[in-house]
């Protein structure tokens, strides 16, 4: 039976399901094996599952330590009973409508092992059994169709190199058309099941024999291209970065994927248009997010707020005495602009007040009645702002009620948010279609108060909103410049503000500083430094939890000091996997681990960018339970994929986030991302201590460099009444 030193070959007739989710595929089933006595466990992925059938795995055997010896396969394939006495339990099982254990005994009893054949080509005999009337007849040949169709459906989906959890997806995606829909346009698996990219639709393509040249790629292969620049930030591309990079992409000939654009844009799937004078072209929905958009914020602007004329000379000394805080003339400047202005953007870096600021705003609105509605792009922002203000603030989606079966929200033009004045704070990390979606959802009398951080790194997703509004001019706009004297005091804070403007931060060693720059010339030197001071000296020192307190924030994902590398080494350090640890998805994840979710999932109320802490793993069940501040949120092993270690992220993941302690590692292998304003997100990420480590050359090229690369938007100009070409 062995194969090789790991993977085994298996089968066996199931003798009872222990459990099977019709969402995943994931299942455990007790087997009887052909030569052992006792059942054995089986765990894999199948579509549907019942006893009596035949299945046929491979994989590995596991000495669980709970549970014993189980079969874990990574392949699994089931099919229909081949003796009377399996088929009698398996149209017992309730699978097939019509029958059940009474007639599942009487149909074997009529027909032996030839049942099956009679179901399929010859449905009327069944009438022949006592009992069956045409009704049922035509209930048991149907459902019988419905589950031969989700085996060959499956079995296509094996052939062609798509993993049984995967293949569940597309079958509850696309029933049981699937192989016919797959057949006819393999490219729509990467549109429309998560975890199927264009790579793996154009390799299932090509095993059904289409063309590279085949218009129905080249057409596929533009969105892809687009889908990437998306991925960079942009809402669309100029023209001939977008002609010859999928001609590139896709190895085909610049004429081909002319024609294919030509199409494309005539179906409305793409829109061509102009950014500065230069030809473009923009996925449609974001292109009509944008300019939607921007009508909308125009709109709103427009008026006065839906609150009666306030007195600032009264409100702004009743805050100030209230909140016991005093203004400083920029402050209360836009103090004044707040209670006027029906749109206001405050912008600033750390330490100038905003905070402080929209706590005085706040209060002076809500003793005249006015009701707000606070929020910002994460949880812990949202967090953040709660604990600052005392006041209840939620993360954009929830504040829209996000619809978790459709993935939009309830709150929209028809349904507006209730209140008289909504406040986003962290706007910089808002992209387009969000920023669409929450202007969409505020009443038309309402105001509008936008508040961040414009020297940060633009949103992870498609746009750069707060910059284009900040631009446009199109609303008024505050900048606090004022470092308050408290926040002097912090090099945190002056250091950030030195990288901002272009100097070198102060690497002056202080024994009492909160900002530290540890010098190792080449990245093992930088790893070995970066383990020893997360893992001993800044608990030593700093009293501050080597896990919960401290987050290493890195420039980027690839590398050896990349954060995919680092958070193995971190796990290895801080948390070594123990015996009940599970490996998914290139991952190792046990109990007591730092983990992020990677994808918004409005189903368990999680979003990208949120951490948590791994409490327990189920091999019996096959889940694991992940504690996000307090609430608990259940993942099946086959949905692994959506987290990731934490123990180090990337700096554009921690946007919107604060930490005790933050360590970056800085080394010129992290070239393409030393960035003035990605060093500037990452050292604002830290409350009570910053260190960097690495090399003075890899700082200089990140306060010198520029900042991020230009992004492909057309808000600004819409803001300024740009028309479409």
């Amino acid at each position: 039976m062995r194969a090789d030193a790991s993977r085994e070959f298996f089968s066996g007739i199931v003798e009872r399901v222990t459990f099977h989710s019709p969402d995943t595929g994931f299942c455990v089933v007790r087997v009887q094996a052909r030569g052992r006595r006792d059942l054995v466990t089986l765990v894999g992925c199948a579509a549907s599952v019942v006893p009596g059938e035949h299945v046929q795995a491979t994989g590995r055997w596991v000495n669980d330590r709970t549970h014993g010896l189980q079969f874990k396969a990574d392949w699994l394939r089931v099919a229909p009973p081949d003796s009377a006495e399996a088929i009698e339990r398996y149209f017992g099982s309730g699978l097939i409508k019509g029958i059940g254990r009474h007639y599942a005994k009487r149909l074997v009893e009529a027909f032996g092992a030839d049942v099956f054949t009679v179901i399929e080509r010859e449905p009327d005999r069944l009438r022949d059994v006592p009992g069956v009337g045409p009704v049922r007849a035509s209930s048991i040949a149907t459902s019988w169709r419905e589950q031969r169709a989700i085996r060959d459906i499956m079995l296509f989906l094996h052939q062609h190199g798509v993993s049984t959890a995967r293949a569940v997806r597309v079958f509850k995606t696309y029933g049981i058309d699937a192989v016919k829909l797959i057949s006819e346009n393999p490219y729509r698996l990467a549109r429309d099941i998560r975890g199927v990219g264009f790579v793996s639709a154009d390799r299932i393509a090509e095993r059904l024999g289409i063309e590279k040249t085949a218009m129905i790629r080249v057409r596929a292969g533009l969105g892809y291209r687009l889908g990437q620049a998306l991925d960079e930030g942009h809402c669309g591309l100029p023209r001939d970065v977008l002609l010859s990079e999928s001609a590139r992409q896709l190895e085909v000939s610049s004429e081909i994927v002319e024609q294919a654009l030509a199409l494309e844009l005539s179906d409305g799937a793409l829109v061509p248009d102009t950014v500065d004078g230069e030809a473009c072209v923009f996925l449609a929905a974001l292109h009509s997010a944008e300019r939607r958009l921007a009508q909308r914020l125009r709109a709103l602007a427009g008026g006065r707020p839906p609150w009666p004329a306030i007195d600032v000379d009264r409100a702004q000394p009743w805050a100030e005495a209230r909140l016991q805080l005093a203004l400083s003339e920029r402050q209360a400047q836009a103090f004044r602009a707040a209670v006027r202005e029906k749109v206001l953007i405050i912008t600033g870096g750390p330490g100038v007040g905003k905070t402080t600021l929209l706590r005085a705003i706040l209060a002076v609105l809500a003793v005249k009645g006015v009701k707000s509605a606070i929020c910002a792009p994460t949880g812990r922002a949202a967090k953040r702002l709660s604990d600052a203000t005392g006041l209840e603030a939620r993360t954009i989606h929830r504040l829209l009620e996000v619809n978790p079966r459709t993935g939009g929200f309830r709150r929209d033009e028809s349904n507006p948010i209730d209140a008289q004045q909504v406040v986003v704070d962290e706007v910089s990390m808002v992209d387009v279609p969000l920023m669409w979606s929450l202007v969409r959802a505020v009443r038309p009398d309402a105001a509008l108060l936008l508040v961040g951080d414009a020297d940060q790194l633009p949103s992870v997703g498609p746009g750069q909103v707060l910059a284009d509004l900040i631009a446009s001019a199109a609303v008024p706009v505050i900048r606090l410049t004022d470092i308050f004297r408290q926040a002097a005091t912090s090099r945190i804070i002056v250091n950030a503000h030195r990288v901002n403007q272009g100097e070198m931060p102060d690497l002056q060693p202080s024994a009492v500083s909160d900002f530290h720059f540890v010098e190792a010339d080449d990245p093992e030197l930088a790893m070995r430094k970066l383990l020893q001071i997360v893992r001993e000296r800044i608990p030593s020192r700093y009293g501050l939890h080597p896990f919960r307190d401290v987050q290493v924030l890195c420039p980027m994902n690839r590398g050896s000091l990349g954060a995919r590398t680092l958070n193995v080494e971190l796990q290895r350090a801080l948390n070594p996997p123990g015996p009940d640890a599970i490996e998914r998805f290139g991952y190792t994840f046990g109990v007591g681990d730092k983990v992020m979710q990677i994808e918004n999932d409005y189903d368990k109320d999680v979003y990208n960018g949120d951490l948590g802490v791994v409490v327990s793993v189920d091999r019996t069940a096959s889940d694991i339970l992940v504690d996000f501040d307090g609430r608990r949120v259940t993942y099946e092993f086959g949905e692994l994929d959506r987290l990731v270690l934490a123990y180090a992220t990337t700096i554009h993941k921690a946007q919107g986030s604060e930490y005790p302690a933050v360590v970056i590692p800085l080394t010129t292998q992290h070239y393409l991302m030393l960035r003035r304003n990605l060093l500037y997100t990452g050292i604002t990420r830290g409350r009570k201590l910053v260190v960097l480590i690495g090399q003075v050359r890899a700082l200089a090229i990140a306060v010198k460099g520029t900042q991020a690369k230009r992004r492909w938007s057309k808000l600004r100009e819409w803001l300024t009444g740009g028309r479409a070409a």
